[in-house]
């Protein structure tokens, strides 16, 4: 195991090189200014030989990637050209809107869509198949922009004042200020600096809710997340039934599940015991790849609900030619492909005992 862990790590290191050199070269390929973008069309050209120099940007670009990687190397992934705050701290503030908003649809689409793939193929061809898999095709047909403006005007609008209404934005209610876990507890007094870490964690409202025993600051970001959690977990949803009906009809035709039907066993036991565990491995793929997706494709989501999380933020990065930011944010997501992926093949070993992962 120790092996296998280390040459999966040795081998996620020359993606991520070329996932840099990728994003490095062809950020600074996109046309226009970066200056003109951040200090306006009426910079002069005075103003922004001074801000290239200062950032920079007149260096040939090898040049300006070996500087890069040497302060990557030392954990400093720059600063921002348009706010000039550190990558690091943009993410240790933004990264935790994705993921939080990330987690909470995939154990949406998790719980609701593998019980509704088993169904479907327990119920082969009847009318819950049938029903099940079109509303799967429907799913993954609604375009997530109009999904979120829908869903927003029926629960915002159509149904406010009732016990079903949610809030279309922000994380918070109006007037809330919670209290991040290391304030409460005394680590960082007035005039401090928190520590970027501190910071991320600080800004998982869920998280950080129920550790404080902040009963108000939970249920609010629960409420919250319920709008943007449904529409960008209603596609993932609908691919992991999918998956898991397909995946679990092929297992049911094997002769194991001949074999231990003919010994008198129950069907439930039949389906959950020996069908399920041999089913879940392309399930368990696909969940891990949504996650990643998720993780990386929130932009649309994040705007419609007013969520400034790192998708909002590469969006806005390079239309001002953040160069920082939008190379912060690719190796933070392609970081969280590398671990997902690795994830899941660890829990191939558990679901499968005949794969050796040493």
């Amino acid at each position: 195991m120790s092996r296998f862990l280390v040459r999966r790590l040795l081998s996620a290191i020359p993606v991520l090189f070329g996932i840099l050199i990728v994003t490095f070269v062809l950020a600074r390929s996109i046309k226009g200014d970066p200056c003109r973008a951040i200090l306006g069309e009426r910079a002069t050209q005075e103003s922004c030989d001074a801000f290239a120099a200062r950032n920079g940007l007149n260096e040939p670009i090898p040049v300006q990637f070996v500087y890069y990687m040497s302060n990557v190397a030392r954990g400093d992934l720059g600063e921002s050209l348009r706010s000039g705050r550190t990558v690091v701290d943009i993410l240790a503030e933004r990264l935790p809107v994705t993921i939080e908003l990330a987690l909470t649809a995939l154990v949406l689409a998790m719980i609701v869509g593998v019980p509704l793939g088993v169904l479907a193929a327990y119920k082969h061809n009847s009318f819950i198949d049938v029903a099940t898999m079109t509303g799967a095709n429907i799913g993954i047909s609604m375009p997530v922009f109009w999904l979120g403006l829908m869903l927003s005007y029926v629960f915002a609008v159509l149904l406010k004042d009732t016990p079903f209404a949610l809030p279309p934005t922000n994380r918070l209610d109006a007037g809330l200020n919670p209290m991040p876990y290391y304030e409460l507890w005394g680590w960082v007094v007035d005039g401090q600096t928190p520590n970027p870490l501190w910071v991320f964690f600080g800004r998982f409202y869920v998280f950080n809710g129920l550790i404080t025993g902040n009963m108000e600051v939970f249920t609010s970001a629960l409420k919250h997340l319920i709008l943007p959690a449904v529409t960008v977990g209603t596609i993932p949803l609908a691919i992991i039934a999918r998956m898991t009906r397909s995946s679990l009809l092929e297992a049911l035709n094997q002769d194991y599940i001949r074999t231990a039907r003919s010994k008198g066993l129950s069907e439930r036991l039949v389906v959950f015991r020996h069908g399920m565990r041999n089913a879940m491995l392309p399930v368990v793929t696909i969940i891990g790849l949504n996650f990643g997706f998720l993780v990386a494709g929130a932009v649309l989501t994040e705007t419609v609900f007013s969520l400034t999380g790192i998708g909002r933020t590469l969006f806005e990065a390079i239309t001002a030619r953040d160069y920082a930011v939008v190379q912060g944010v690719t190796l933070v997501t392609a970081i969280a492909f590398v671990v997902i992926n690795l994830l899941v093949d660890l829990f191939y070993g558990v679901l499968d005992p005949r794969i050796r992962l040493g």
